[in-house]
Formats: C-alpha cells, structure tokens, sequence
C-alpha cells in the first residue's frame, strides 16, 4: 500500500511463492502480483479505492506484464490474496483489508501468514462471506482455487534460515524453486546413469558366468 516491506523476509517470502508456482504452472493463463496496486473503484478513477496486497493470483488472465491491476479493465479482481503481516500491519490486514477483499474486491481466497511469529490463517469466500479455512491433519491450507496447498516449510531460501510459507500439493509435496528443480534433474540422471551402470555390469557378469567375453561380443 506504498509503504516499505519491513524486512528482508518480507521482501523475499513473496517470491517464493511465486517463482515454483511459475514453473509449476508452465503454459497455464495466469498472472501473479506482488507488491502491485489493485484498483477497484465503482467510478472507474485511480485516486481511490485500491490496495496494494503482498501477494495476489488472478487466474484464466492473459500473463502480461502490467504495472498495475484495475479491475474494470481486467474485468476481474484477483482470485487469491495473501499478506504478510506484521505488528504495525496486522490490524489492518485482520479487519480493514479482509473486509475490503470481501465486500468490495469478493476475493474468493484470503490468506495471511507472519513470517515471524509464524501465523497462518485462510478464508474462502461462502455466501459472500468469509469463513475461515480449517487445516487438514497436516497442518496444511488446501485451496480450492488452485488445487494446491499452503504449507510452513522450516529451511533455508536465499541464505536465510527461517519457517517460510510455500505450494505445495495437496499430497504434501513442495513445488520446487527452479534451484531445487535443478538440483532434481541432476539427482534423476545421476541416479539412471547409476541404474543403467549397474545393469551393465550385471550383464557382463552373466557372460563372464557363462564363459563368454564380452568384449567378444559386437
């Protein structure tokens, strides 16, 4: 809403959310917000009614580049909001904010998460009212909306070690970063170039077992 994220954690917990569901959602019509005024006055002008939510998903949208998003241009608000709040923040994103998100902007999901204290709540949109979202046995949010689930995942992103909010099925497992992706795919071939070693070696046994030189054979 034009003010400074208070911390580093607050600047980057935003992006981990975004850059695995980016990758996760390759080829999908979507659109990702952080950080980014929404705009959404019934007159149409930009000098009043908008917020800048930490964290918004519009889905079925063209991914273009935008700089901001006005709902009667877009002809939709956003689908998810998530904020990350704070002491001098959480009033405002428990009461003002929520109740914005549902009546004027009737956000179907709405999420907060502390990076600090580590609370985590989520509302869906019932009846055009909120009701709060129960965690599974799990401790996990499943969202409806996305068919994903928000989970507290405790490691270390961009060399600072904390409990960090993240997508991930609704199985439990993490959507990767692209860093963890990679990492994935190297421990995939590494693991078929080990198989295929041993299978090889395997073989050649089998021929030694049966008299055979393998380097006989073309």
């Amino acid at each position: 809403d034009g003010e400074p994220m208070e911390s580093e954690r607050h600047v980057i917990q935003p992006q981990l959310l975004k850059d695995p569901l980016k990758l996760y959602w390759q080829g999908r019509n979507f659109y990702i917000g952080i950080n980014m005024f929404v705009y959404f006055s019934q007159k149409r002008i930009k000098n009043q009614d908008f917020r800048g939510p930490d964290y918004f998903i519009a889905l079925d949208v063209d991914p273009r580049e935008r700089k901001s998003w006005v709902v009667w241009q877009e002809e939709k608000g956003p689908d998810l909001v998530i904020e990350f709040f704070s002491e001098t923040t959480m009033d405002t994103d428990k009461n003002l904010k929520k109740e914005i998100y549902q009546d004027k902007l009737k956000v179907q999901e709405y999420y907060w998460f502390d990076p600090f204290t580590k609370e985590l709540a989520g509302f869906h949109l019932v009846n055009g009212k909120y009701q709060q979202i129960t965690p599974n046995a799990k401790g996990q949010l499943n969202s409806e909306k996305t068919g994903l689930a928000l989970v507290k995942w405790q490691g270390i992103y961009e060399d600072i070690e904390a409990v960090w909010l993240r997508w991930a099925s609704l199985e439990g497992e993490l959507l990767p970063t692209k860093a963890e992706h990679l990492l994935l795919e190297r421990n995939k071939l590494a693991f078929e170039k080990e198989q295929e070693s041993q299978r090889a070696n395997k073989l050649a046994q089998r021929l030694k077992d049966l008299g055979v030189n393998p380097e006989d054979i073309s």
